[in-house]
């Protein structure tokens, strides 16, 4: 009888939403930070150009995609705890901690070269840190339940949780700008250190609260990256998820910084960036309560395809309506993103519970479960989307006659800087629409099927005429 109170297993309620948003907040502290402030603050206050900063992103990024999927196959391979993914997020989150303020570290009085080779390493060392806490992290979605709607709310709950992250962000630029509307070095160092250790509570949180019930043994087989590779790339879904998710983070995640310089030199008003970075988040926290009741009546795709082509007209609006460099101006613009950022905001809370849709087909094509080396394959490419994103966006901003070092800008850059964020966020919003409506083929019935604990192998090619997987 202890035996069996023992091996009892708690149900999936609150305690593992709760516990799985901190996971979330913990390591979007983290990537937000990066995100919006690393090119800035090398270009701004360390004293890199735009071109040394283009082709160290892009070097950075193929190692990060590789490392990727080395790890996520170590982690299929190798449990070094009592369960699978929480042991690998509590070593992560340790050198997460230390990389991120490493990368933040005021170095403005290094040689060239020499801060060169301090944003390569520690940049590249940065995304073997992430990448030990984030693939785990995005894996352990899978394990925590395998009931579909369960599994939205997670999503939804990740969603909440990065936005966590987000919100801390959204507060930075009345800190981290001095009173000439220039980015503190030393400011920027201090904030680094708080949001690590605020990363690493919430990461402790996410370990301690959430529960992995789906037992996914460890695969001591050799491995087998060939394998891999056929399995993602034959899975039409997760092919097309990863298409609209390059788009996604290349357009809209990996350009937040030019953002920043939207407010600071065309706006000139750096301080403003905090109010257009909560109005491009309010369609996401507006959406959030109503996502899983939704995406449950009309089905994952169709609600991510008309949110994408409402924002890909409204982006088309927003580039096209003269704006000028006023109080009127930055309300068009504000108002703006906030329609821009429908579609964005939708993918971004379905998004997690997609990927694990296309996982479960994976393994009922297959009948193996290798969610981490696909999770992490997944990261890959996210990871040469961040790399392309950021690296194309300093070379567009240079060719705007943008100058990172200088205090003002002219007009004519001002303007430039801000129709390349607008065409980012267009061109984004649109192939995420055209591969989500061409390409992704599971269906609302898919989706009910997968509520099966035991789901029934599919072979290959086994696709309906309709286009979908369904028998």
């Amino acid at each position: 009888m202890a035996k069996q109170e023992k091996t009892a297993v708690r149900p999936f309620g609150m305690r593992d939403r709760i516990g799985y948003a901190m996971g979330d907040a913990g390591c979007n502290l983290s990537f937000a930070l990066v995100s919006n402030y690393m090119y800035l603050f090398y270009t701004q206050c360390i004293g890199l150009s735009a071109e040394n900063w283009a082709w160290i992103i892009i070097v950075s990024k193929i190692w990060d995609a590789i490392n990727d999927v080395l790890i996520g196959a170590l982690v299929d391979s190798k449990q070094i705890g009592k369960s699978k993914f929480k042991p690998w997020i509590r070593v992560g989150s340790f050198a997460l901690v230390a990389m991120t303020i490493v990368i933040f570290a005021p170095v403005s009085n290094l040689a060239d070269l020499g801060k060169i080779i301090w944003c390569l390493v520690a940049y590249c060392l940065w995304s073997v840190a992430y990448t030990m806490v984030n693939v785990p992290y995005g894996s352990l979605h899978s394990v925590i339940t395998e009931n579909p709607r369960e599994r939205t709310s997670l999503s939804t709950f990740r969603s909440i949780g990065a936005g966590i992250g987000t919100v801390c962000v959204m507060i930075l630029p009345t800190i981290v700008y001095n009173s000439d509307n220039q980015l503190s070095e030393t400011r920027i160092f201090v904030v680094s250190i708080i949001f690590s250790l605020l990363a690493f509570v919430f990461l402790a949180l996410t370990r301690s609260m959430v529960t992995e019930r789906v037992t996914r043994p460890a695969n001591n087989q050799k491995l087998n990256y060939f394998a891999t590779f056929k399995s993602y790339f034959t899975n039409r879904p997760l092919v097309a998820i990863t298409i609209a998710t390059v788009a996604a983070v290349a357009c809209f995640n990996s350009t937040m910084s030019a953002n920043n310089l939207v407010f600071q030199f065309f706006f000139n008003n750096a301080g403003m960036t905090t109010f257009g970075t909560i109005a491009a988040y309010i369609p996401l926290v507006a959406l959030m309560p109503f996502t899983g009741t939704l995406a449950t009546k009309f089905g994952k795709k169709k609600f991510i395809c008309t949110a994408s082509l409402l924002a890909t007209i409204a982006g088309l609006v927003l580039l096209l309506v003269p704006i000028s460099a006023n109080t009127t101006g930055m309300v068009i613009y504000i108002v703006g993103l906030m329609f821009v950022n429908i579609g964005n905001s939708v993918f971004q809370i379905i998004v997690w519970a997609i990927i694990a849709d296309c996982i479960e087909l994976s393994y009922r094509k297959k009948g193996v479960r290798d969610e981490s080396s696909l999770y992490a394959l997944y990261s890959f490419f996210r990871k040469l989307a961040q790399g392309i994103g950021q690296s194309v966006l300093a070379l567009a901003l240079s060719a705007t006659g943008y100058i990172e070092s200088a205090a003002t800008q002219t007009a004519e850059a001002a303007e430039g800087i801000k129709n390349v964020y607008l065409i980012f966020l267009l061109v984004g919003s649109a192939i995420v629409f055209l591969s989500m409506t061409f390409i992704y083929n599971i269906s609302l019935k898919d989706e009910q099927s997968f509520a099966n604990h035991e789901p029934e192998l599919i072979p290959d090619g086994d696709i309906a005429s309709d286009g979908s997987i369904s028998e």
